[in-house]
């Protein structure tokens, strides 16, 4: 049975990061913003400065999400109550950053379907499936965040 950070203020350690809500969305967060990682990689670029701040958010928040994930696991916090106030900014900023990014590489989809060629129509197909996964790694980061910030109100 799953756990929830409302009942204790502490954040888990070791293998209880994997068994603990909201922590155990830090799976699905590393899952879904490394295929908007690999998406936007991938695709052709039209507008680079909205791609750039795309790719900037889903490495940022990778990297962030996986330094969390193997600091908890380590138990590099020791109870601290300051690292809950870390993992509640950690969570508010990766939701804003991803909300922003989703809905720029939304935008910058509806500009690529006026773009008839082949080559484009890949690229198109390509940021539909990242605009998809972003909205739904917005979606976690949003939900691990009110989760923190309420383990955070408690501490």
């Amino acid at each position: 049975m799953m756990s929830s950070a409302t009942s204790r203020s502490s954040l888990p350690s070791g293998l209880a990061v994997l068994t603990t809500f909201p922590d155990v969305l830090f799976i699905p967060e590393l899952i879904f913003g490394g295929l908007v990682w690999i998406l936007i990689a991938a695709s052709k670029v039209l507008h680079p400065i909205v791609l750039g701040w795309v790719m900037f958010v889903s490495v940022f928040c990778f990297v962030m999400t996986a330094t969390l994930l193997f600091l908890y696991m380590c138990g590099a916090h020791g109870g601290s109550s300051s690292w809950v106030t870390l993992d509640a900014i950690c969570q508010v900023t990766a939701a804003l950053f991803y909300l922003s990014a989703a809905v720029l590489e939304a935008y910058y989809t509806i500009q690529l379907r006026g773009l008839t060629s082949t080559g484009w129509w890949t690229a198109y197909q390509e940021n539909i499936a990242a605009v998809v996964f972003a909205f739904v790694a917005t979606l976690l980061y949003v939900i691990h965040q009110i989760y923190s910030l309420r383990r955070w109100k408690s501490s």
